[in-house]
């Protein structure tokens, strides 16, 4: 079962156990400069607004209404991140335009480990694009579909599907509560009218390159219950589709980077500790990014794109649990 609450994806499945539960949500960000150099994280801006499809149904495409999941705005060429919540174990698969935002290949409703095409959490705390390189992402940006940006129309010469598509498997009851007695009782909570045409469908590409590890998957393939699953649909809209369709403003446009770091605002890096990271995809290495396919096109140099120092980088690190007192403590 998929909820949506305060703007934040929740998938529960009380059925495989009671804490089978881990949510998901889409930060705004500064969209990073697409120039060759390795920036860090950038900061979240707060969640893009979502809204379930099924309420604006009458004015969406009947292809869109099949679909189902939900509806959200972004500027053109705005970039954004993927936050995971979760304390119950899960295989998460990420995927845009229908091509799997770890492996680069076609979705599958199914899990692979060679190459592995999903993201493990609690390990896995964000996803800010695509896994080009070991350590290396480049930036989910949003742009119009049809015009040869996007992973789909890069990879499979289409522009039939756009937005993004989520598929969340629970670990396994037994082997979740064999777990718990490895980590001494610790993880109980789970933390946290008219129809107008869409002529105008978005959809991601490939931004500037980010550090930023996929981890392994530490459980291994048969840790996960993919007997129970759920999917979800999220259904890209410009600006004025939102507007037009939702009755609602879309938020403002986010601050240049070169405006946030002009400002000293804090970028971060993240620490995994001992975890492994998984290779980068051979397909999604080869793609142009935005600014390779405008400046290939002829459409001119990508706007709001100069190279900045990002600085200060704070460090992040995984948080380490605090080991209970035994219990036949006097």
């Amino acid at each position: 079962m998929i909820v949506l609450e305060n703007d934040r994806l929740e998938f529960r499945f009380p059925e495989v156990h009671a804490a089978a539960r881990c949510s998901i949500e889409f930060q705004r960000t500064l969209r990073i400069p697409d120039d060759g150099l390795d920036y860090p994280l950038p900061p979240g801006l707060g969640s893009f607004p979502l809204r379930h499809l099924d309420d604006y149904a009458a004015r969406l495409p009947e292809a869109w209404q099949m679909r189902g999941g939900v509806i959200a705005p972004m500027h053109q060429a705005e970039a954004m991140w993927i936050n995971f919540h979760s304390d119950y174990p899960f295989a998460v698969k990420v995927a845009t335009g229908k091509i799997c935002a770890i492996t680069g290949d076609s979705w599958v409703d199914r899990l692979n480990r060679d190459p592995q095409d999903y993201a493990v959490l609690p390990e896995q705390p964000w996803l800010d694009g695509y896994c080009v390189e070991e350590g290396v992402i480049r930036q989910f940006v949003v742009m119009q579909l049809g015009e040869g940006y996007t992973v789909e129309e890069q990879l499979t010469g289409a522009a039939v599907h756009g937005g993004l598509q989520l598929v969340a498997y629970p670990m396994k009851a037994e082997r979740y509560e064999a777990l718990r007695l490895e980590w001494g009782g610790l993880r109980d909570d789970v933390m946290y009218s008219a129809e107008p045409v869409l002529e105008d469908a978005m959809g991601l590409a490939p931004g500037g390159r980010m550090k930023q590890e996929i981890y392994n998957d530490p459980y291994g393939l048969d840790a996960w219950d993919q007997r129970h699953s759920s999917r979800c649909f999220v259904s890209l809209l410009n600006t004025t589709q939102w507007m037009a369709i939702t009755g609602e403003r879309p938020p403002i446009e986010p601050p240049t980077a070169k405006d946030y770091a002009a400002r000293g605002l804090p970028w971060f890096d993240y620490y995994g500790g001992d975890a492994r990271a998984v290779a980068g995809s051979d397909k999604l290495r080869g793609l142009r990014s935005i600014a390779q396919q405008a400046k290939t096109t002829g459409q001119g140099p990508l706007t709001d794109n100069e190279t900045i120092t990002a600085s200060p980088v704070v460090a992040l690190r995984k948080p380490r649990p605090v080991r209970e007192v035994a219990r036949d403590w006097a």
